[in-house]
């Protein structure tokens, strides 16, 4: 199996990326929690037990879980151009000029770590839950820029990270690699970069989109591999149509992609509804959980046979429940966040109750606190892992947002493997039995024309 293999939301799945919140999540304050996209601190602690039972779940039902934070440790132990290429590129795009003396404070930080892996792996902790100007040695008499610099961290805090769902995406044996709207969230996609390009068990693995594309957003709460032929990828706050069509190209010229068509899923633009997955995931072949106080414009986009054109791109007059029908060849059921009662569907959605993941076909990882929402499912026969969120949900995403599958077992390449076998062992049934019943009928004529013969001999 390839080292990246995702071609459905609901295969069995086999390894999964993660971050363990850290220091990151108790760096804010009332200040800067609008420019973190936060509307509280976590209380750290906690938030790492309620991590740490999330990820138990995981390791419970044999899935092998992998932190970001460790394996960009691994990269930096096991490659020292790459470590001190990656500082650099991160440092810069914090915003800090290459020509200031505080950039030169911050190299020498850099190099008071030393380079075997845990001490790799607590610099990695420290980048991610920021860098104060306190924290940065002295390098000889301060600057004017120094002396009057008023901004707490010279690197600030990425809360962010613990949603690893969005810096980029698996499709299929691929990645796209995405340019997140907010500045806030774009050295997030760094970590990606780096693993990808340096890290032994992922380097290699081809990109459908570049975190360099100019003028599109991309983020991966906004797409959804619906099976090995078709994906959907929202257009949301964060998520451009410059940039779904830009993934749809890339995609389509890959030859070695089996993926035939794109749906690009026009949601209402705010807060609560950031992006795709926070209004509708998939729990089962035939099952989905969505927040169903909007109808979604949908598009359909497919490889155009124009010569003047690279995609073709049709508005459909459908439900989003009609397009899955078409997509998976049978009835939908939806489950409707906080089972459509306007007080209870708000808040459970507020709280992620539409984010849940699923871990293996009609099996889901949920928030214990969406208990309207676990309750409707598990009584269709849903098995659902309840994880505690009174911190975790502060961060306005779920399990879902909290995670990024690196392999899942095919599902839908071997049911059509399976189905084609069935199909040629019933053509052959039916040729073999045809034979047999020819014989016999022309038997039956033979004798039935003799009969009479030998009858009227007799008389």
């Amino acid at each position: 199996m390839s080292k990246i293999n995702v071609k459905s939301e609901i295969g069995k799945l086999k390894k999964v990326l993660l971050h363990r919140p850290g220091a990151e999540t108790e760096n804010m304050t009332p200040d800067t929690y609008e420019e973190l996209l936060f509307e509280d601190a976590f209380f750290m602690h906690k938030a790492q037990e309620e991590h740490d039972a999330f990820a138990s779940v995981f390791t419970t039902q044999g899935v092998e879980v992998v932190y970001i934070e460790q394996l960009i440790a691994h990269v930096f132990t096991d490659n020292k151009t790459a470590k001190a290429r990656f500082l650099k590129q991160f440092t810069i795009e914090a915003g800090i000029e290459t020509t200031s003396s505080i950039f030169a404070r911050v190299m020498k930080y850099y190099e008071s770590f030393d380079s075997d892996f845990n001490s790799n792996k607590e610099l990695v902790d420290k980048i991610i839950a920021g860098v104060r100007f306190t924290d940065l040695p002295e390098t000889g008499t301060p600057t004017l820029g120094e002396m009057t610099y008023d901004e707490l961290f010279v690197l600030p805090p990425m809360p962010n990270l613990l949603f690893q769902r969005d810096p980029f995406t698996t499709i299929g044996n691929g990645i796209s690699l995405h340019t997140m709207k907010k500045f806030t969230r774009k050295r997030e996609t760094i970590f990606a970069e780096y693993l990808f390009e340096y890290h032994a068990d992922f380097k290699g693995t081809k990109r459908y989109f570049d975190r360099y594309e100019p003028n599109a957003t991309l983020e991966g709460g906004d797409i959804m591999i619906l099976s090995d032929e078709v994906i959907a990828v929202g257009i949301s706050d964060r998520t451009s149509a410059d940039a779904v069509e830009k993934l749809a190209q890339n995609i389509f010229a890959d030859k070695s992609s089996s993926i035939k068509t794109i749906y690009g899923i026009d949601i209402p633009k705010g807060r609560a509804w950031m992006h795709l997955d926070t209004v509708f995931t998939q729990v089962d072949i035939d099952k989905f959980s969505i927040f169903s106080n909007y109808r979604f414009d949908i598009y359909k986009i497919t490889k155009s046979t124009s010569k003047t054109s690279v995609l073709k791109t049709e508005k459909l007059n459908k439900s989003i429940d009609a397009i899955m029908k078409d997509v998976f060849g049978k009835k939908v059921k939806l489950f409707h966040c906080g089972n459509k009662d306007p007080l209870i569907s708000s808040r459970e959605q507020w709280n992620d109750g539409s984010n849940v993941l699923a871990i293996a076909p009609n099996e889901i990882i949920a928030y214990d606190r969406n208990y309207v929402t676990n309750e409707m499912m598990k009584k269709a026969g849903v098995i659902v892992h309840e994880i505690p969120s009174s911190e975790l949900s502060r961060g306005r995403g779920g399990p879902r947002c909290m995670s990024m599958p690196l392999v899942r077992e095919d599902i839908f390449g071997d049911a059509k493997k399976a189905a084609a076998k069935k199909s040629v062992k019933r053509a052959m049934a039916k040729k073999s039995t045809a034979k047999p019943t020819a014989k016999k009928t022309t038997a039956k004529k033979a004798v039935a024309k003799k009969a009479p013969a030998k009858t009227a001999n007799k008389k």
